[in-house]
């Protein structure tokens, strides 16, 4: 018996099923190393859920409240547990969702070559090194760190506002931030790759008619969850490496889950 939401101005039926879908970078002998090295490997997770509504943007609470209440979400989404470190089911009673949209329009890793022009990179792919600063709870030991956390330093200006909600943006500096135990790349290559091996496997394209130019086509969402008593998805501690991007693709009618809970990833021996 499917359950009932509200949904826009009417009551509708919203079945989610979850889909056991492969992700190709998760099961990427390199990106697994990486993970490991940036302390992500076992805390990272992406999950597949196909919905049957048609999807509007401007119903995003809505849809989302929906999709935390459908019992195939409450049994099957995952999260790190804060106490056990084990991965648990929400099974949770969401209570309120918080939801913000995340532009996706970019479709080329061109998009950082400014790190190259503003040299916090050298032609070699090296990344600069800086005296060392701290950005609670960073260590800044080069100016790649600096362009991603520090407002006051000289480049940060290097990419505006707007570029800085780019869910490629995001995923990048997601990336070179890490977990506790994070160490950090000294040459640009490895975020740049893993970054566009996840972007092209979460995120959806299509080629337009008219002009012929490839966009996409994915919408993406940065969400939180709470119970009657705090946040309690991704995480019940808010930290800015802990996430849950939903990305929504409204012509397949699917939602990829891209979820991190930060902490000590998986060390290897």
């Amino acid at each position: 018996m499917q359950d009932q939401f509200q949904l826009g101005d009417k009551e509708t039926s919203f079945p989610l099923k979850f889909q056991g879908r492969t992700f190709q970078f998760l099961s990427n002998p390199d990106v697994v190393q990486r993970l490991r090295k940036w302390s992500m490997q076992g805390r990272l997770r992406v999950q597949a859920f196909g919905f049957d509504e048609n999807f509007q943007a401007y119903c995003k609470d809505d849809f989302f409240m929906a999709f935390f209440r459908d019992p195939n979400v409450i049994s099957n989404l995952q999260l790190l547990s804060d106490f056990s470190g084990q991965w648990i089911n929400l099974g949770e009673e969401v209570k309120r969702i918080e939801v913000i949209h995340i532009p996706c329009t970019q479709i080329s890793m061109a998009f950082f070559d400014r790190l190259y022009s503003e040299e916090i990179v050298r032609e070699n792919g090296h990344i600069v090194k800086c005296l060392d600063n701290f950005c609670d709870p960073f260590v800044i030991s080069d100016e790649l760190r600096k362009v991603l956390l520090m407002e006051d330093s000289e480049k940060y200006e290097i990419f505006s506002e707007l570029d800085r909600t780019e869910f490629l943006f995001c995923i990048f500096k997601h990336l070179c931030l890490g977990g506790i135990l994070c160490q950090y790349e000294d040459i640009l290559d490895p975020y740049l790759e893993t970054t566009k091996m996840i972007y092209k496997d979460l995120v959806s394209v299509i080629k337009d008619p008219q002009t012929k130019n490839i966009r996409v086509s994915s919408v993406v969402f940065k969400v939180a969850a709470y119970d009657e008593n705090d946040m309690c998805y991704p995480s019940k501690k808010n930290h800015e490496q802990s996430f849950a991007y939903f990305i929504v693709d409204p012509l397949k009618r699917h939602i990829n889950v891209l979820y991190h809970s930060f902490g000590v990833g998986e060390l290897s021996f």
